[in-house]
């Protein structure tokens, strides 16, 4: 009985050729996936926290209307403005409080201003605490995460229109809340330049031709002396 020699089987090669390039293909997809997950994970975490109010994040709807009806209950809204370091603005809210009905809807006015020697470039973010009522303080319009450019000497008004969901009243952990805080604080926008880095401070007694303060409009001279 005579053996001959089997002839190579070419399809192992092939297959295992195949095997090889979906493996090389899920690697790259695989590093791909990790590298785009950080830059993802932070709008997608903000749309979580503003559709839900976690941690405090305001829950913010485009429907132009608060509920229909308004209960008796009144609770103080505090307005807190703060600036990050390198924005030469002045934040103000209009009023420090007011006082207002669980589900009536009420518009507050912020002003910004420049009072530096250049334009520069802001953007809002927000805050509610206790972080518990974020899931009940709704804004149906607000200035946050839009950038906003002001001229040096510029003042700028946002409103922000708000009201307080009547479902606070059947929870048992904040139906007893007298006082929520919305906190804003306007950092430099990403990429932006500040008014340091783009107009450097002029020397002592020197003023350059053409430099008009910003605010000379607003200040009244002394009359001269007799």
């Amino acid at each position: 009985m005579s053996l001959e020699p089997h002839a190579p089987d070419s399809a192992a090669p092939e297959a295992l050729c195949r095997k090889l390039r979906r493996t090389a293909v899920a690697c790259c997809a695989l590093v791909v996936g990790m590298i785009g997950m950080p830059y993802a994970a932070v709008p997608l975490y903000d749309l979580f926290c503003r559709l839900t109010g976690f941690d405090g994040t305001p829950i913010v709807r485009a429907s132009g209307a608060g509920p229909a009806e308004a209960l008796d209950r009144k609770v103080s809204v505090l307005f807190d403005a703060n600036v990050a370091p390198g924005l030469n603005w002045r934040f103000t809210a209009e009023a420090p409080q007011v006082e207002v009905k669980v589900g009536e809807t009420t518009t507050v006015l912020y002003r910004v201003t420049n009072t530096g020697p250049a334009p520069t470039t802001g953007v809002a973010s927000y805050n509610v605490q206790p972080s518990l009522a974020g899931a009940y303080f709704v804004k149906i319009q607000c200035f946050c995460f839009t950038e906003q450019t002001i001229q040096p000497g510029e003042t700028l008004e946002s409103a922000v229109i708000f009201y307080v969901d009547p479902a606070m009243a059947s929870d048992p952990n904040v139906q007893d809340l007298k006082a929520i805080t919305l906190s804003y604080t306007y950092f430099p926008a990403r990429n932006a330049k500040t008014a340091e880095a783009i107009t450097p401070a002029p020397a002592a007694g020197n003023t350059p031709a053409g430099h008009v303060d910003a605010t000379s409009s607003t200040k009244q001279k002394a009359p001269p002396a007799r």
